[in-house]
This record gives structure tokens, C-alpha cells and sequence, in this order.
């Protein structure tokens, strides 16, 4: 039977009629038009739809997986293990943070910046053969990568603040190709265009057993991947809740608001975010200070009183005063 007669073969459309799928009017069924996809089956047995790809699909640790199973430098080392993107891009983080601190979403941007190679399907193309897998793919990662911003919340790069990624990626770069694939220098310059020199030391803390440089197993960088992954997502959730102070502090009256010596900025890395609890454990709170008595290195002695600004009952916010001895003050 030819491809063109299956529409006229019977039991199938016996089979149509019982199930009351209606014939159009020339008589004939009409035929099914599937939308284009490419499914992933994640390790958490949800699935990702690679050509319309949504923020929530995956789990975080569907994204550790996925990154310590995908190998940068086409999965060549000159250790045992190839190096993996999940080190690769917590080396990138230690980097960055070591030139300053960041916020978490600043840190949550550098830490996924190669989220898209593990939603891929655990692929890292080397970089020179990109500009040839043409607009398709180009189209395609963008889709990715709006879905990773959105997932995470990732602010939008900024002309300063994506120099100093770029600049900590091609020395993580530059340091791999020396450290972990075994290039000598000269031929990172005049092979792979590699000007800057590599470090010598590893920006990571060493795991137990491991060597400067070396790669980590899959597990080991997936482990560690995520427990950094979880701690800035946490980080930004205080962040997120820095912010709101700030909003609500910012719509009180301007002679309330000058009776408080440290206004809430909204940015968790200059506020003192607190969670108190009464001595006896019969009241608890979480807020910002804004006044109270410092200590020689310049931060709130928590031992004295010192005045907490909160929405916890009042969404429009309210002072409380804080006798620190008699409660038990813990630095969100």
C-alpha cells in the first residue's frame, strides 16, 4: 500500500468512527498535526521541551546533574576525569567573588551562566565552533537562556558588570587549558588566542583528597554545585525580603523616617537583617535594624538594645525596640 492510500485504509477508519472522530466533508478523516518537540527526560522524570523550553521544568537538582555531566574542552583532560561545567562555573563564582562581594543574584548570574549546556542535553560546543552551528542554534540557546534568567531571577547584564565576567571566564579558561587539558603557553597564545596567563593557584577550596586543578568526579561536583546553588538561592530569598523593608520603610513619613540612623538600602550585603526570638521562645521576628549602639568594629552590638524595623504583623511596618540580652539575636 502506497503512503498516499493509508487515509483509505479501512479498520483504521472503522477504528476513527468508533471513537467519533467526525469526517470532513469530502468524506475523509482529517489528519493529525503534531507540534514540533524535543523532549529531555530530566533525572527528576520531568521533561524539557528543548524548542519551547519553561522556567519551572526542571529541579535544581535536575540543573547540578546535567552540569557535572557536561564536560568542557570537548571532554578532554590530562587527568583521569575531564573537567566539568559545574566546576568550571563554581571557579568562575570564587573569581568574581574575590574581586569584591556580590549580591545573590549577581552571584546566582555567574554561577548559571552555562546553565543552558546541561538543559542542552550536557553539551558545551567549544567556543570557536559556535559561530558555525548557525541562527537555528543561536535562536534555540536564547530560549534556554531566557528560561534560566527567569528561573533564578537573573539581573540583566550591565556593560561593567559583564566585563568582569567575561574577564573571570577566559582566565577560568586560560587556567583550565594550562592546568587541566595540558596546553603549554605558547601554544594557548598562537593556537587558541589565549592571552591572558594562567593562575596559579586554585580559586576552589580543595574537596578532601583532591589536587589543585583537578577535575572532580560527576558526583562530587554535583554535590557541591548544588549545596552553593541552594545557599545563594537562599541568600536571595533574604534579599528579596531586604528589599521589601526598604520599600515599606521608604513610604513612612519623612519626620518618622529621620528618627532612624541606618535606613534600610534594600541590599542584604549593608543591612542587618535579624531573626529575633524572646528569651522565653513566646515571640519571634524578622527584620532590619535601623538604630541602636555599635560595637568597635563598626556593626550593632547585639547584646545592647537596638531597634528592628519589621512587616511580620504589619504589612505597613513598625519599629520594636530590642533588649538583646533578654533575647536570642541571630544575623540573617
Amino acid at each position: 500500500m502506497n503512503l498516499s492510500d493509508f487515509s483509505q485504509f479501512e479498520p483504521l477508519n472503522a477504528l476513527e468512527e468508533q471513537m467519533g472522530i467526525p469526517r470532513d466533508h469530502y468524506g475523509a478523516f482529517p489528519q493529525t498535526i503534531h507540534k514540533p518537540r524535543a523532549w529531555i527526560l530530566l533525572p527528576s522524570g520531568r521533561r524539557l521541551d528543548l524548542l519551547d523550553p519553561q522556567p519551572y521544568t526542571w529541579t535544581h537538582e535536575d540543573l547540578a546533574i546535567g552540569l557535572s555531566r557536561t564536560y568542557r574542552w570537548a571532554g578532554y583532560s590530562k587527568w583521569d576525569l575531564p573537567l566539568s561545567v559545574a566546576q568550571h562555573s563554581l571557579a568562575v563564582l570564587a573569581m568574581r567573588e574575590a574581586g569584591g562581594p556580590l549580591t545573590a543574584r549577581e552571584a546566582l548570574r555567574e554561577i548559571a551562566h552555562d546553565g543552558t549546556e546541561a538543559l542542552w542535553g550536557g553539551w558545551d560546543p567549544i567556543s570557536t565552533i559556535k559561530p558555525h552551528l548557525g541562527p537555528a542554534f543561536v535562536q534555540l540557546d536564547r530560549r534556554l537562556q531566557t528560561a534560566v534568567d527567569q528561573r533564578y531571577q537573573l539581573p540583566a547584564w550591565t556593560e561593567e558588570s559583564y566585563a568582569l565576567h567575561k574577564h573571570a571566564d577566559r582566565l577560568a579558561a586560560a587556567s583550565e587549558a594550562y592546568h587541566v587539558v595540558g596546553w603549554s603557553r605558547t601554544d594557548m597564545r598562537e593556537s587558541l588566542g589565549i592571552t591572558l596567563d594562567p593562575l596559579d593557584v586554585d580559586p576552589l577550596t580543595l574537596p578532601p583528597g583532591m589536587q589543585p586543578w583537578e577535575p572532580w568526579p560527576p558526583k562530587l561536583a554535583e554535590t557541591l554545585f548544588l549545596k552553593r546553588l541552594t545557599e545563594l538561592l537562599e541568600r536571595a530569598a533574604r534579599d528579596d525580603g531586604a528589599r521589601e523593608l526598604a520599600q515599606a520603610f521608604s513610604r513612612l513619613p519623612e519626620k518618622l523616617k529621620r528618627r532612624y540612623c541606618t535606613p534600610p538600602t534594600g541590599n542584604s550585603l549593608t543591612d542587618t537583617l535579624v531573626y529575633v526570638e524572646a528569651g522565653d521562645g513566646s515571640q519571634s521576628l524578622e527584620g532590619v535594624i535601623v538604630d541602636g549602639q555599635r560595637g568597635p568594629d563598626g556593626t550593632f552590638d547585639l547584646d545592647a538594645d537596638f531597634t528592628v524595623f519589621t512587616t511580620d504583623s504589619n504589612p505597613a511596618g513598625e519599629f520594636i525596640l530590642i533588649n538583646g540580652a533578654n533575647c536570642d539575636v541571630e544575623i540573617l
